[in-house]
């Protein structure tokens, strides 16, 4: 009777936090509670990286199950019936927190008053955290830009999983161990290979303004035409004033990201050709979101090497 009671007490977390983002009949559709379960823990991670981490510590010790795909954006995601009945299951739940999650941030909180939910990025020392103005007085949640604040967030996951699944206690504290290591040699590797690029050319123009961290760690000049959060968009303003900065500087090619439409980077590159500035599209980066299972990109550290290299390629 205490399980049944646990598991409706959930369920209506859930579906009174996503009152007005589903409509009435998907709610209704999602009341019958589902009893196969596995014997592993089930976890539940929103972005890539988390999900990754998790993958990368866990192995095959646990179940997890992403809700955020290949170029799908967190700041404007929205829970779906199946999202429903993977937190309704789910012995824990993991999310970025920051605010990245915008749309489902109250749900997570709710959630934490009857299962495990962990933030795993706000475990770091906020005095390391950006703070811009435009994001209205949340942090930069692109935490994992900079890989040596990732670190941080994967430590929480690694902790996360220890707490509850103490049986694979060994394996997961081993397999943190081995983790962190290879993205202090990641962290190194992404210093050195920003280096090849000339100081001057050392700028990096992209749809949003998800690369923060990123410029701050490495060295490079970050501007992105939106603000952190994709919700906004950007503005005739904000394209003019690129394409000004772009041709006085002669910065050679901008990026395009996976997880934002490039309607307004294409936008940049007309009016820097009209301006007689023939600036290139250095490639597609990964932001918000990770590649496609089964591919390097799909891999936190996979997709750090992609993006890093297309940097590189394009503006040296």
């Amino acid at each position: 009777m205490k399980s049944v009671m646990r598991r409706l007490l959930v369920r209506h977390i859930i579906l009174t936090s996503l009152i007005l983002l589903v409509s009435a009949n998907l709610l209704l559709s999602c009341a019958q509670p589902n009893n196969n379960r596995s014997a592993k823990l089930q976890i539940v991670a929103t972005v890539g990286m988390i999900t990754d981490a998790v993958k990368t510590i866990a192995g095959d010790k646990i179940q997890v199950s992403g809700l955020m795909g290949p170029g799908v954006d967190p700041h404007l995601y929205k829970a779906t019936k199946g999202d429903i009945d993977l937190l309704d299951n789910a012995d824990l739940i993991l999310y970025n927190g920051l605010n990245l999650e915008a749309k489902m941030t109250d749900i997570f909180e709710k959630m934490n008053s009857v299962k495990p939910t962990v933030a795993v990025s706000e475990s770091i020392d906020n005095a390391l955290l950006r703070h811009p103005p435009e994001f209205q007085g949340h942090p930069d949640p692109h935490v994992w830009f900079d890989v040596s604040m990732w670190k941080s967030s994967v430590q929480s996951v690694g902790e996360a999983l220890v707490r509850n699944d103490t049986a694979n206690t060994t394996l997961y504290e081993t397999n943190l161990v081995s983790y962190l290591k290879a993205l202090d040699s990641l962290h190194e590797w992404v210093k050195v290979e920003m280096t090849k690029i000339p100081i001057e050319r050392r700028v990096l123009v992209t749809a949003h303004d998800a690369f923060g961290y990123f410029g701050r760690a490495y060295d490079i000049e970050v501007y992105g035409l939106q603000g952190i959060s994709t919700v906004t968009e950007a503005g005739l303003y904000d394209v003019t004033h690129m394409i000004d900065m772009l041709v006085e500087r002669k910065i050679k090619a901008v990026f395009v990201e996976t997880s934002v439409p490039r309607k307004a980077i294409d936008a940049v590159v007309e009016g820097c050709r009209s301006n007689g500035h023939d600036v290139q599209i250095g490639g597609l980066l990964f932001s918000d979101a990770m590649g496609e299972d089964g591919t390097p990109e799909g891999t936190y550290i996979g997709m750090v090497r992609y993006n890093v290299n297309t940097i590189v390629n394009a503006l040296r």
